[in-house]
């Protein structure tokens, strides 16, 4: 969906982004993770050409975005702010019909998409005529969400879009995050320097220093085969947390299914969020089911603890 190559910005004699290549798949979920400076918001930028690149390309669904208008790119690309850049004379729905009112539609298909993503965000009708500063930050960040959700685009950037919320609240979006079924159809980067968020949230993850990527993978791959000593000393202070939201459960077979308290669960839960249920909601095991729905295995804390350190010691053999 996206592909990168060999991207570079320089500000007089600082390169700011110094030669990175990537990809990000279709619907696939990319971290841009490092410290502030390390090039990984102006590398975002260029994505939807806020910034213009010095060198390299971009393609976005195979075309290149630096032969396009602009304008015209951005209809497509959906952009999260980290203080979400609302505009406070605004209320929230007229905050989140901008794009709409731009691109020309109805009256009635803009409040009906509006109250729907609303409704999705967990935000009543109620907050429709509010304006900005009547709201909570998280409130606030739902809106800004809203607003680059609201003409469906297939692309979403995010620039560190939960920075500025506290611990509780952050935790509580990220939750949401992961089920709103609007993002599961999106192809999605997001900046961040939060090590625990990139694990949570990203599929991928590019771990940048001083303009260039150091390492690109999976979480795993980053915990697991760090390609250098940046990459192990950046992780090591919160590497035992990091390790089990980086782990998932034992999986089902093809066609089964995991389930806790009889819930079915998502195949992409971490081992952090099961043991979580484990302590925080009373549950007391974990089921496999098969494609027949036959219950095949029950599994207590101390069988996933047993499996969490049987994969950590293949993965070292490795």
């Amino acid at each position: 969906m996206i592909k990168v190559e060999h991207l570079s910005k320089h500000f007089g004699k600082v390169k700011a982004v110094d030669g990175i290549s990537f990809d990000v798949k279709e619907h696939e979920n990319l971290v841009l993770l490092g410290t502030s400076g390390c090039g990984k918001t102006t590398t975002l930028k260029m994505l939807n050409r806020l910034i213009e690149p010095t060198h390299g390309k971009i393609f976005i669904n195979n075309k290149n975005i630096l032969e396009q208008q602009p304008e015209i790119l951005r209809r497509g690309i959906g952009y999260v702010l980290q203080n979400n850049g609302l505009f406070p004379h605004y209320t929230v729905g007229e905050n989140i019909a901008i794009v709409p009112q731009l691109l020309n539609w109805d009256k009635k298909k803009i409040q009906h998409r509006v109250s729907e993503l609303l409704e999705k965000l967990h935000l009543s009708k109620a907050y429709f005529n509010v304006y900005p500063n009547e709201l909570s930050g998280g409130q606030q960040q739902r809106v800004g969400l809203a607003r680059a959700l609201v003409a469906d685009p297939p692309v979403l950037l995010m620039d560190e879009p939960f920075g500025a919320l506290d611990n509780v609240t952050k935790s509580k979006i990220h939750a949401e995050f992961k089920v709103l079924d609007e993002l599961k159809k999106k192809t999605i980067i997001m900046v961040t320097h939060d090590v625990q968020e990139a694990f949570e949230l990203g599929d991928r993850i590019c771990l940048m220093d001083a303009g260039k990527i150091v390492q690109q993978g999976t979480p795993a791959d980053l915990l697991f085969k760090p390609k250098n000593k940046f990459v192990e000393d950046f992780l090591k202070e919160q590497r035992l947390q990091l390790e089990f939201k980086a782990i998932k459960p034992p999986q089902p077979p093809e066609g089964g299914t995991l389930r806790l308290n009889g819930v079915v669960l998502s195949r992409d839960v971490s081992m952090w969020w099961v043991m979580e249920q484990f302590k925080f909601k009373g549950s007391e095991s974990l089921s496999i089911y098969d494609d027949q729905d036959r219950e095949i295995e029950k599994l207590g804390f101390e069988d996933l603890m047993s499996a969490f350190y049987q994969y950590k010691q293949q993965q070292t053999h490795e």
